[in-house]
């Protein structure tokens, strides 16, 4: 078809493409239809394919002109979408959805007019991504965190026993509880009951951290406590609130905790012969984890310098996706569905909209970044070769402690390859990232804050 379009710039990321099609092809594509109807329809006191086309249109005449414009947008939109010289700048985004302006007119006389709106890609013109100053903390792995991980150790290979009934439980104690929230009178609210729950005392591995209030107890014993909650608590439902709480001890333990010597370490791997060969494993261990770390630090410093002098306008379709996506992974983390996790989630008195609401700065955040180290990777020309392929493969088998053949077959899926691909020219780039800017010591901290 003879078609001509123009590209109007819209705000955050949308476009206006106005397309006209030819008078001549308007024609065509009616008479097409027309003789279709010819031949297919029955009309009483006519031969079927016989009934003459001015009769057709006296009958069916706002039918098959709706069904022609309805055919010759269609076409001339995909004719438009897939002409390569048409620049996939001004093409839409796969989940944003071309949208008529208005109902468009049929004149068999005249040529068709009508506009489309729909998101794009966002332009992104990285300002400066070279000479850019960020500080990291000053931080490193210390015998303090060398003494913590050994502890943790000690914890892992304890042996538990029972305690004496009549005991009270203390700090480090395994303790087994049941407990539920109660209302202001006094009644067990049931939805919030839980049963055989495990942890030890001390650790506030419990979601109303009551472990001083378990502190004393006794097996068998239950115990009514009220707590309050900060504003500044993590979990944003307890935030400012005060909870009655009916709580149980079910069971109790005692840990009691291996020699830190020669005989522990070889009891964690026989390939430690002495306690300083752990040490040596854990230094080295804890090392490499702080390494990644600062590392994601200097590149997201570095990320968001790039983003003050970089502007995105975020369309709102690819905002929504990814906000859709998170939500579906939440759903998956929880082992339900997105419609189940939402029922669970409402029980608590949150809804969809203002839980998105709270990711929304976050997912404006990690798509800017994102939208920049795409385009930085194109500019670069960045690529991932067969050879930076086997070379990743290897690193993965060695990290993972998994056969070389096990790692290649799990990435000879075609998407697990891409995704690698894409993996290794972003580590390029930031390796780049990293060598063309400065990165300034900033304050001291300690390892544990850093990487918990």
């Amino acid at each position: 078809m003879a078609i001509s379009k123009e590209i109007t710039r819209l705000e955050h990321s949308s476009v206006k493409l106005a397309v006209t099609v030819g008078k001549d092809d308007v024609r065509t594509q009616y008479d097409e239809l027309l003789a279709e109807y010819s031949k297919n329809i029955q009309i009483p006191g006519f031969r079927k394919g016989k009934a003459p086309k001015n009769v057709l249109e006296r009958k069916f005449g706002s039918a098959l002109k709706g069904e022609a414009l309805g055919r010759i947008v269609e076409k001339s939109i995909g004719e438009v979408f897939e002409d390569e010289s048409f620049s996939a700048k001004d093409k839409p985004l796969p989940y944003s959805t071309p949208r008529l302006d208005e109902e468009p007119t049929l004149d068999l006389d005249a040529d068709l007019r009508f506009s489309l709106t729909y998101d794009v890609l966002p332009d992104v013109k990285v300002a400066a991504w070279k000479g850019l100053e960020v500080e990291a903390p000053d931080v490193s792995v210390t015998d303090e965190d060398i003494s913590r991980e050994l502890e943790t150790v000690r914890d892992r290979n304890a042996i538990v026993q029972d305690k004496d009934d009549g005991d009270a439980a203390v700090k480090d104690d395994v303790v087994t509880v049941d407990y539920q929230e109660l209302t202001d009178a006094g009644e067990p609210q049931e939805a919030t009951k839980r049963e055989d729950f495990v942890f030890t005392l001390g650790t506030g591995y419990n979601r109303y951290k009551f472990d001083d209030d378990v502190v004393g107890m006794k097996k068998g014993e239950t115990k009514d406590i009220v707590k309050t909650y900060s504003e500044e608590i993590a979990d944003r439902d307890l935030a400012g609130k005060t909870i009655k709480l009916r709580v149980t001890l079910t069971a109790l333990k005692k840990k009691i905790l291996p020699e830190l010597d020669d005989d522990l370490a070889q009891d964690v791997d026989e390939k430690f012969k002495t306690l300083d060969d752990l040490k040596a494993s854990i230094r080295e261990r804890l090392t490499k984890t702080l390494e990644k770390r600062l590392r994601d630090i200097k590149l997201n410093n570095l990320l968001e310098k790039m983003m003050e002098g970089t502007p995105v306008e975020l369309p709102e379709s690819m905002i929504r996706i990814e906000i859709e996506s998170r939500w579906r992974n939440m759903a998956r983390q929880f082992q339900t569905t997105p419609e189940e996790l939402l029922k669970l989630l409402g029980a608590s008195g949150k809804t969809y909209d203002n839980i998105t609401a709270e990711w929304r700065p976050d997912v404006v955040k990690a798509l800017h970044s994102r939208l920049i180290v795409e385009s930085l990777i194109e500019e670069q020309g960045l690529t991932a070769t067969d050879e930076d392929l086997t070379k990743e493969l290897e690193k993965l088998a060695e990290e993972t402690g998994s056969p070389l053949d096990d790692v290649k077959k799990y990435y000879e899926q075609e998407q697990m390859r891409e995704y690698l691909k894409e993996e290794i020219k972003e580590n390029k780039l930031f390796d780049l990232m990293l060598a063309e800017n400065t990165i300034k010591k900033g304050k001291q901290e300690k390892y544990l804050d850093i990487v918990k």
